[in-house]
């Protein structure tokens, strides 16, 4: 999935998960959602955000996607 995301193949993800339960592969769901994060994908982790990407006027029309550009030098900034 995180490979598909940054090859640009993914336009959303719709992930449902139980926060009250740990699970044995929450890392691998950290790693999918900052995925997203980082590639500006839509989430939906729960059933009001996947009726608002589901019944968005934009899944009907061509959407492109503002991507980040992680070749450029990132400054980072530290509190004093």
């Amino acid at each position: 999935m995180g490979a598909r995301t940054a090859e640009g193949n993914i336009d959303f993800v719709i992930f449902f998960w139980d926060p009250l339960e740990s699970h044995p592969h929450g890392t691998d769901v950290k790693a999918l959602l900052r995925i997203a994060v980082a590639w500006n994908i839509p989430v939906a982790c729960n059933r009001s955000s996947v009726d608002f990407i589901i019944s968005s006027s934009l899944m009907d029309v061509s959407y492109e996607r503002l991507l980040p550009d992680y070749n450029e030098t990132m400054v980072v900034v530290t509190g004093v």
